[in-house]
């Protein structure tokens, strides 16, 4: 597999190598070993998680309080989504800004978002499914969201996604700028803080 990382410090692409034949296709979509590699220690992997999203959908942005947060390894099993990571690491200087990655069931791409980053994505077709790795298990009382339409950040939803359709929580969510004031972001140096303690026991 191919690893690049983003434009966002601590979150990378992964194109795997496909193997296809008359049957079907074969491939590795996680090898926590290449990873690691550029991580910098291996994911302790609690909890897996499949959404399902009608063309349109809106999921996010969500985060978790640092430490321990979630870090995140996502892929698409059908249809296609564009997935965003948003630095939201108050401090960081890529603070506020995005990048994104599309994940379909043709390159079938994954993305890793590590701890302390806002995720969210918007579904390009019917019945898109998406599956998460995550490092922790989901605690409602630190996780949190932010608006995925606020200006601030300013998220491009393609075209092909139609109408937007976000959940009444997410439409609720603070803008970056009333999340930063009501301190309920991680900062950049809480987050590499966290980053090298991980990196410490591998």
């Amino acid at each position: 597999m191919q690893i690049r990382e983003l434009s966002i410090p601590d979150s990378y692409e992964i194109t795997p190598r496909q193997f296809p034949d008359d049957r079907g296709v074969f491939l590795e979509w996680y090898r926590f070993d290449r990873l690691a590699e550029v991580v910098g220690h291996p994911l302790d992997l609690a909890q897996g998680n499949s959404s399902v999203s009608k063309r349109g959908v809106v999921r996010g942005i969500h985060f978790a309080d640092v430490p321990p947060s979630q870090a995140k390894y996502v892929t698409a099993t059908h249809g296609a989504v564009l997935d965003f990571v948003v630095d939201i690491r108050v401090g960081s200087p890529t603070f506020g800004q995005w990048d994104s990655v599309l994940l379909d069931d043709v390159d079938r791409r994954a993305i890793y978002i590590a701890e302390g980053l806002g995720h969210c994505f918007v579904a390009l077709s019917d019945n898109a499914t998406v599956s998460y790795l995550v490092t922790s298990t989901f605690n409602a009382e630190r996780e949190h969201g932010i608006d995925p339409t606020d200006p601030e950040i300013g998220l491009v939803f393609p075209d092909s996604a139609g109408d937007v359709l976000l959940s009444p929580k997410d439409t609720a969510a603070p803008s970056l700028a009333e999340a930063k004031a009501a301190g309920l972001l991680p900062t950049w140096s809480a987050a590499r803080a966290y980053y090298e303690e991980l990196n410490g026991k591998a």
